[in-house]
């Protein structure tokens, strides 16, 4: 299975990434973790130019991750896929729809038709979100996050709404956690979600 964690920052999906993946391995299941954007080499030099200070105009900002996406989808998920391993990925094309398509107002299609193109329409078989507020966000991320991180408080509201917005157009393959409850709660969430998959 594909499986990514979603989530304005500070959402808690990275904790949730590493648990799941550890429940996994313990369960003797062949595991991939990445990340977005990263994962590739070309992932990780694209991470820091999106997330080092420079100002980036929203589409450049979008057909850079859909890029390292490309990269990351051709070189490591589908070949793990391919041989029958997990994949679980912290971040994918759901928040390029929330925070290009929907907080930068891209549009959500437009941002979608993008990233179908370059990872040959692959989506996840299960996409978790984390919804947490825009304050808990900023109080968890601190002062001193990155370039996306440090913006105001009207973007991670937009942002955090584009989640929940989300989750109700793709019930199918999104589910919304509460990311204020104990970590503990949601990987038991989480696990319960998968059932028999795990």
């Amino acid at each position: 299975m594909f499986v990514t964690f979603e989530g304005v920052d500070g959402s808690g999906k990275t904790t949730q990434v590493e648990l799941l993946a550890a429940e996994l391995r313990a369960a003797g299941r062949d595991v991939v973790v990445t990340r977005e954007p990263g994962g590739t080499p070309l992932g990780e030099a694209v991470r820091e130019l999106l997330l080092g200070g420079a100002t980036i105009s929203p589409w450049a900002e979008a057909a850079l991750f859909a890029a390292a996406r490309a990269e990351l989808v051709e070189t490591v998920i589908a070949p793990a896929l391919e041989r029958g391993a997990w994949v679980v990925c912290d971040r994918y094309l759901d928040s390029s729809l929330a925070y290009q398509g929907l907080a930068r107002g891209l549009g959500a299609e437009e941002v979608l038709e993008l990233n179908l193109r370059v990872t040959g329409g692959l989506l996840p078989d299960r996409t978790f979100v984390l919804l947490v507020d825009a304050g808990e966000s900023e109080r968890r991320v601190g002062p001193d996050g990155d370039r996306i991180e440090r913006e105001g408080g009207s973007f991670r509201e937009r942002v955090a709404a584009a989640y929940s917005a989300l989750a109700e157009r793709f019930p199918d393959r999104i589910v919304a956690l509460d990311g204020r409850r104990p970590v503990d709660d949601v990987a038991r969430a989480v696990r319960e979600n998968l059932g028999a998959h795990v």
